[in-house]
């Protein structure tokens, strides 16, 4: 199987954990992890499964205002200087057979009805493309710039591990959402 993964990240948070689900891919799925501003316009059909994450930022996924405002309370530049996963997905064609996605995000720890959640605002993009989304992921940040939870980057890891199972339930069966 090959596995793309996509992040946005500002403060290097949810690029840390787009790096622990590669781990937990690993093995099991040839994978790439790249920045939104590097991913590639087209998914060529190499892919099976592509995994997307970013920072939830007012309720969803970031916009470019909500970007350039946490990039000002960052002591350094941010992880995702361009574009996010709102713009990538806008230009996203319609969905093709034989990809599962999935998504994930990084959000402070309190219930996504408060804080909102850019892998709920991204699955639901996705969804609209007629794309199978196969699995969704909140990791929690004890504070705005973070740092991560203790173990969110091992659980990133075994959501990881999960995902090989879930992408191949997906190609060979019926989806429920």
């Amino acid at each position: 199987m090959r596995a793309l993964i996509m992040y946005e990240s500002i403060f290097g948070n949810t690029q840390r954990i787009a790096r622990a689900i590669a781990e937990g891919l690993t093995g099991h799925a040839r994978t790439t992890v790249t920045e939104v501003g590097d991913a590639p316009a087209r998914l060529d059909t190499e892919w099976e499964l592509l995994v997307i994450g970013g920072p939830t930022h007012m309720w969803g996924m970031s916009r470019p205002n909500t970007r350039a405002d946490a990039g000002r309370q960052s002591p350094a530049t941010p992880v995702s200087p361009g574009i996010g996963i709102r713009e990538w997905l806008s230009h996203l064609p319609p969905g093709r057979p034989g990809l599962a996605t999935a998504t994930f995000d990084t959000r402070l720890g309190k219930p996504w009805w408060l804080t909102g959640s850019a892998a709920r605002s991204a699955a639901k993009a996705l969804r609209e493309r007629g794309y199978p989304v196969v699995a969704r992921e909140s990791f929690t940040v004890l504070g705005t710039a973070g740092p991560l939870r203790a173990e969110e980057v091992e659980r990133a890891r075994q959501w990881g591990v999960r995902l090989t199972r879930m992408s191949a339930a997906a190609h060979s069966g019926p989806i429920v959402h």
